[in-house]
């Protein structure tokens, strides 16, 4: 058996594939919450290459919320872990030395407030989900949530995420420790806004002045952009074997990566433009056009990967019908919806996206990436629906996406197998398809009845409605599968 990856092991690693900068040689400086896998093969690296290329006190101290195990195995490896580039061409891999520390906020949540607290920290960036951020996907508004209030009453350590930054800011506030930039890294519609909205309302709903909140902490927005799959014992077996190691905390993704940042940070920041992000005043076009053509399609896929029971994201994308029908959602459904960046064309980006998604190397599951629907679909889907009504038009494939989303939601795939729901809402969820006429009307009216999902004009919106219908209607008929092999 290989030895596991850590300082004493990389003599062993190839030249080409160890790190760009020596765990415990660079101070912390950022604090990022959230040490999944897309962090790790995302803003770990661009920061690494940022800090070799440019220097600066930019080492990360990775936080967990809730899972110890990822901490473990960063602890057990010297804070170093891998990152594999996988395509039809290949594996390649390199060793990141990123992280300055790794915590779990679960085992000691003061500790990470102290963190906060410290004026070495100039920086926190999030990578939690849209769950993580306690906001009604709908509304924007904070969630009223029991674990949240005992958060910001200050009952008990902090076990939120919002409780976690209002007590840090708090802390940060009365130790004069300087202004931070808190910088979410999430798919969803103005991260930067929200994330400034769930920092003022978390402070007004604890009675706490938020002036020092307004003159020291700004909330960029910011696009993030790579297909990261969750790593498997193969995916960990393939760094291996480049490597020469052993990496227990390895992660893997397509060679595609993309991070554009808005520039707004009032205590400096890496030099993250060294490693190619791009820098910008408003990242508003560039997150509209990833949350459409390219999470929007990714759902839509996803939705009916499982319930004609495929696999992965790839394995949908060869069904029959399914390109076409995505395509067509780009084209006459995105593209009109809203202005992209200069000099894009967003059809040209949903065909590139098409292209990443049919990468048989990444085996992204579409149960994976059909959790939490009830959190992704309004930024993901519903706001191309809003504009395009606006517009007068019938988005029809837009509305595809929302059916395929509420035949998930039933439970139930094509083959009569019970499909699980992983979704914050999920009891919500189940209860209104349970209450619901067994019709394509019926599931409609319940679901759309949902007011933390669907806004009430677009649930009282007899075109969106039918559009919806009529693919519901077509899928009890034919099954999903031959209903898009039937799209012409």
């Amino acid at each position: 058996m290989n030895p596991l990856l850590g300082l004493g092991s990389l003599r062993r690693v190839p030249t080409e594939s160890r790190p760009l900068v020596r765990p415990g040689t660079v101070p912390a400086g950022i604090v990022h919450i959230g040490l999944g896998a897309f962090h790790r093969a995302h803003q770990a690296v661009y920061t690494e290459e940022a800090v070799a290329a440019a220097g600066g006190d930019w080492g990360i101290v990775g936080v967990a919320p809730r899972s110890t195990a990822v901490v473990a195995a960063l602890q057990a490896q010297d804070l170093l872990f891998s990152v594999s580039d996988v395509s039809a061409a290949g594996t390649t891999a390199r060793v990141i030395g990123a992280f300055a520390g790794a915590r779990a906020a679960s085992a000691d949540p003061d500790a990470v407030v102290a963190l906060l607290a410290d004026p070495a920290i100039r920086v926190v960036t999030l990578c939690v989900t849209e769950k993580g951020y306690r906001l009604d996907p709908a509304t924007g508004r904070l969630l009223d949530d029991p674990a949240l209030d005992a958060d910001l009453r200050g009952d008990r350590p902090p076990t939120t995420v919002p409780g976690m930054l209002f007590r840090g800011l708090v802390a940060r506030s009365r130790a004069d420790a300087g202004p931070i930039a808190v910088v979410s890294c999430d798919n969803f519609s103005a991260n930067g806004r929200r994330t400034s909205g769930m920092l003022e309302a978390a402070f007004a709903r604890a009675g706490q002045d938020d002036a020092w909140l307004r003159a020291n902490v700004r909330c960029p927005g910011t696009m993030v952009d790579r297909i990261v799959p969750a790593s498997t014992d193969a995916s960990r077996a393939a760094a291996a074997a480049v490597l020469g190691v052993r990496d227990e905390a390895a992660v893997y993704g397509e060679p595609y990566r993309q991070w554009v940042i808005e520039d707004d940070y009032p205590a400096g920041r890496p030099a993250w433009e060294a490693a190619g992000a791009v820098l910008t005043d408003d990242a508003g076009p560039w997150e509209r056009l990833k949350l459409r053509a390219l999470n929007g399609v990714h759902s839509g896929m996803a939705y009916v990967g499982v319930l004609t029971g495929r696999a992965t994201i790839a394995d949908a994308y060869r069904m029959p019908g399914v390109a076409d029908a995505m395509r067509r959602f780009v084209a006459e459904d995105i593209a009109p919806s809203f202005t992209p960046p200069d000099g894009v064309s967003v059809v040209d980006y949903g065909d590139s996206t098409l292209e990443r998604f049919a990468n048989p190397a990444i085996a992204h599951r579409t149960i994976q990436v059909a959790m939490d629907g009830s959190q992704k679909l309004p930024q993901r889907v519903l706001e191309t629906i809003r504009d395009r009504r606006a517009a007068g038009a019938a988005p029809r494939w837009a509305a595809l996406v929302v059916a395929a989303w509420m035949r998930y939601a039933r439970g139930v795939a094509d083959d009569g197998r019970a499909l699980d729901l992983d979704d914050p809402l999920a009891a919500e969820i189940r209860a209104a398809v349970a209450a619901a006429p067994p019709t394509p009307e019926g599931l409609a009216g319940a679901l759309f009845g949902l007011t933390a999902i669907f806004p009430a004009e677009m649930a009282a919106d007899e075109t969106v409605r039918d559009l919806v219908v009529d693919w519901l209607t077509d899928f009890d008929k034919h099954g999903v599968e031959a209903t898009l092999a039937g799209i012409g």
